[in-house]
């Protein structure tokens, strides 16, 4: 079995889903005591997110690039990033590492795409909604995204930073996002992607008339798969 390097903490409540996801994961496919051979490094969320606010993604890379590095230098086979936002500085964790880097919206297009889909809904933070790093990467795999009304996706990403990030669970949020992608529904996106890595903690299980994208899980599931099955 492979060693897979986790980066977390952007925010802990995500990279501990992942965690769970994967290891259960593990056990279940190979029996028995099985866990997973896993290193973990986990970054002062505070500080990302700052720099997320002041537009310096030139720093957060090296942060997150100097984490790649150091799994990296504690063995890992593979490095995943526990958050879909900081994939904007995918070019600079790649550049640091010799280990492959598993991109969460690479598995995100692919699960997509085993359901036929053409069009996608996508909810997450503004970064990842608004600019181009994270919806250009479905794009040029020939999936259409569409994002929610400008008010909507500021009620999205305060949400995710005022209470998901902090373990916040509240039921009129839960509504709001529910209403949010009913609307891109309505739109016609034939699924919805929980394109922030908090977002199935509030409605991960809700059930919509179309497939929903947690790409939580979708990324812990691939790489479950590198380590096992690679």
């Amino acid at each position: 079995m492979k060693r897979i390097g986790l980066i977390g903490g952007m925010s802990w409540e995500s990279t501990d889903l992942y965690y769970q996801q994967i290891n259960r994961a593990v056990q279940k496919r190979l029996g028995g005591l099985h866990s997973a051979k896993i290193v973990l490094t986990s970054v002062d969320f505070a500080e990302i997110a700052e720099l997320q606010k002041q537009g310096d993604w030139e720093t957060a890379g090296n942060i997150l690039a100097y984490e790649a590095k150091a799994l990296e230098k504690a063995d890992a086979d593979c490095v995943l990033l526990c958050t879909n936002t900081m994939h904007k500085v995918t070019e600079q964790i790649e550049q640091a590492i010799n280990i492959p880097f598993i991109h969460i919206a690479d598995a995100t297009a692919t699960s997509i795409k085993t359901h036929n889909i053409q069009k996608i809904g996508l909810l997450g933070t503004a970064f990842t909604m608004e600019q181009d790093f994270y919806k250009s990467r479905l794009q040029d795999q020939g999936i259409d995204v569409i994002v929610p009304q400008i008010n909507e996706r500021k009620t999205i990403h305060e949400v995710i930073f005022n209470e998901l990030c902090c373990g916040i669970i509240k039921e009129d949020s839960k509504q709001k996002y529910i209403d949010i992608a009913n609307q891109l529904i309505a739109e016609g996106a034939e699924g919805i992607i929980l394109g922030c890595t908090e977002i199935c903690m509030l409605i991960g299980d809700v059930d919509f008339s179309v497939p929903t994208f947690d790409t939580t899980t979708i990324h812990a599931m691939a790489a479950v798969d590198f380590a096992i099955m690679s």
